[in-house]
């Protein structure tokens, strides 16, 4: 049963990753726009999976997260637009740049619970595109923000085109995935999940509450700013708007939606909420009132998502026999 779902799972991957392959035939007319779609789902899916490890991981409502994004996304278009730094190279720095910022505005408020903490999250959010937008420092172009992104180059070959950028975005994703999954299962992993579920209980059992969470805050803020600096260099473009309190809240709703800390559940709810609309594009005027109308049914009737995390399994010790 286990080789026959591994079978199909392996099949089920190899059909994704020749999409652009394929979809030249199925819709040679808009090829490029659904290999974009999809492409836009890539991203969404990373930044909803850097947002389960604080929301879905270790609960804490976080509705500022395109802040991180758009300090990602600013520093990898200066680093190129100034420094010629090449984007692929300013990931990382990127990333640990957002994580700088999400530790400086996390460790004063990491204590906090429930709504206070998302109050002060979409606060940040909002100063830091108001910030954008009036060019505080000096270097962000103000609202019409940065031009002239250079296209990635992955050893002399250039990044440019939808089905180029399909293998970079998902592969980033992949990555992901596997990262994340290993983080799951890792101690720090099971910390997180016993704090998210009891966090009194797991102070009691000497768990340190406060820097697990700021060590998630800071994980999911840094993965967060990579994927902004990629999504610069997908666009050659970036401005304030780009990074709204919608965006936060479209994150938020994926990963409520597909199932808080279920990263397939995320996955899911990542297609529903990026690519699901595009499909019913020919009915714009109603597309989203019955996106919306479904949206409402599925969290009355699935509160926990569509995918909710299952419950951790434990090989606990056999208790030895009496008289042994």
């Amino acid at each position: 049963m286990m080789t026959k779902k591994k079978g199909l799972a392996a099949i089920g991957v190899l059909i994704f990753a020749t999409f652009p392959l394929w979809m030249k035939y199925v819709r040679p007319d808009d090829v490029r726009y659904w290999v974009d779609v999809i492409n836009n789902v890539g991203l969404y899916a990373i930044l909803a999976l850097s947002l389960n490890v604080i929301l879905g991981d270790a609960g804490m409502y976080n509705m500022g997260h395109a802040a991180f994004y758009a300090v990602g996304a600013y520093t990898g278009a200066i680093l190129n637009t100034q420094l010629g730094v090449p984007i692929l190279l300013a990931l990382p720095v990127a990333g640990i740049t957002a994580g700088i910022f999400s530790a400086i505005i996390a460790r004063p408020v990491i204590h906090l619970r429930g709504d206070y903490l998302l109050i002060v999250t979409v606060g940040v959010g909002e100063i830091l595109r108001i910030a954008l937008i009036n060019d505080v420092f000096g270097i962000t172009g103000g609202p019409n923000g940065i031009f002239g992104i250079a296209r990635p180059e992955f050893f002399g070959f250039k990044i440019k085109r939808p089905d180029h950028f399909f293998y970079l975005i998902w592969g980033f994703a992949a990555l992901t995935l596997f990262l994340f999954n290993r983080l799951k299962q890792s101690r720090f992993g099971r910390a997180l999940d016993y704090l998210r579920e009891d966090a009194v209980a797991a102070e009691g059992s000497g768990i340190n509450t406060d820097r697990y969470r700021l060590l998630a805050f800071l994980l999911g803020a840094t993965w967060a700013g990579m994927t902004g600096s990629l999504f610069a260099a997908k666009m050659t473009i970036i401005s304030p708007e780009s990074f709204s309190f919608w965006e936060s809240v479209v994150i938020f709703m994926i990963v409520i939606l597909g199932g808080s800390g279920n990263m397939a559940g995320v996955i899911l709810g990542t297609f529903i909420v990026i690519a699901l609309p595009e499909v019913f594009r020919d009915f714009a005027s109603a597309r989203m009132l019955i996106f919306g109308l479904a949206m409402m049914v599925m969290m009355v009737f699935r509160t926990q998502g569509l995918l909710p995390p299952k419950p951790r399994k434990f090989n606990l010790p056999k208790l030895a026999e009496e008289g042994e």
